[in-house]
């Protein structure tokens, strides 16, 4: 189906579900905060309603938000002016061509997933890196073993749901495997970590190689 109509379609209700595992939220939220600086201008590829680029707006000179979903923009910038957040700009752009850079970081949350080139998609990012610039992603990967009950399901409903056009296209990716393609794009590794321990999402910080 049409990947832009869907996420339009679901954006108001998609910014009034909370968060599923908040631990793991915070958890990823602490972590990048770690390697942002004050000066860092930052671009979120697939923001959706922006409310990690608003939460990590006060480690940041500026954090540039981009989603190819308008209706997921508009939510964000509902939530910028609620919370009074100026350092935040919303635009639209797809991660196959996002903004104009340099940017320090580039963001990639719940996104590499639903990509359908990924080489491309990482090639993009590297490009509107500076030298030395971050990568920082957390990716929803196939469990190597001990799937869950939910993810099972999941994976038999989904090709039924994908030929009804009720859901976009979804990658189901190792971790090691996205390892390998990020490294391959032109980085290398940082930080690699996969929580929560079922089901779990791939954390990577990679440094773009020069």
């Amino acid at each position: 189906m049409d990947a832009v109509k869907f996420w339009d379609g679901i954006a108001p209700k998609y910014a009034k579900t909370p968060i599923s595992d908040q631990e793991s939220y915070a958890y990823t939220l602490e972590r990048t905060a770690s390697y942002l600086k004050a000066s860092d201008h930052v671009l979120e590829l697939g923001c959706g309603t922006g409310s990690t680029a608003l939460q990590l707006a006060g480690h940041a000179d500026h954090i540039t938000a981009s989603d190819f979903s308008e209706a997921m923009l508009e939510e964000g910038r509902r939530k910028a002016a609620a919370e009074g957040v100026q350092n935040v700009s919303f635009i639209q752009a797809g991660a196959h061509a996002p903004p104009e850079g340099p940017f320090d970081v580039v963001m990639a949350f719940n996104l590499l997933h639903l990509v359908d080139d990924l080489d491309d998609a990482l090639a993009a990012a590297r490009a509107v890196l500076k030298p030395g610039g971050l990568l920082i992603s957390k990716t929803f990967c196939k469990p190597e073993q001990g799937a869950s009950l939910k993810f099972r399901a999941m994976r038999m409903a989904l090709p039924v749901m994908q030929w009804l056009g009720k859901v976009p296209y979804v990658r189901f990716i190792t971790a090691a495997d996205l390892d390998r393609q990020v490294e391959a794009a032109g980085f290398t590794l940082v930080e690699r970590e996969s929580y929560p321990k079922k089901d779990a999402r791939r954390y990577l910080v990679a440094r773009r190689v020069d």
